[in-house]
């Protein structure tokens, strides 16, 4: 079992920067592929990107390729999700997530709490 709890949202203008971060407990996230998503009101939850458990593979969607990144570090159990150039149309709830094994990131298994970001001036 994991447990995973988010931290580091609130509201940024647009063109700013956030980092949000996503603290494991209960097994070595080096065990687990992890993902970030977002979910906007009125839509589906949307897949950002994905790192394998070692860090050594991540992946984005094309929406947010270049503006954010996706990192990890093991020793502190600790996913982030680095976002620049923010723009209105991503505030949304953030979510991260973990996935049973440590390989290529496919399906979610465990959910963190979600965190909401918003950009506004």
């Amino acid at each position: 079992q994991v447990q995973l709890v988010a931290s580091g949202g609130g509201l940024v203008q647009p063109g700013d920067s956030l980092r949000i971060s996503c603290a494991a407990s209960g097994r070595s996230l080096s065990n687990h592929a992890m993902g970030w998503y977002r979910q906007s009101p009125g839509k589906e939850r949307e897949l950002l990107g994905g790192i394998s458990g070692s860090g050594d593979n991540v992946y984005y969607q094309d929406s947010v390729k270049g503006r954010f990144t996706i990192s990890r570090d093991n020793d502190k159990n600790i996913l982030y999700l680095q976002m620049i150039n923010l723009a209105p149309d991503d505030t949304a709830v953030y979510y991260c997530a973990a996935q049973h094994r440590p390989g290529y990131f496919v399906r979610a298994d465990y959910w963190g709490q979600g965190i909401q970001v918003t950009v506004s001036s």
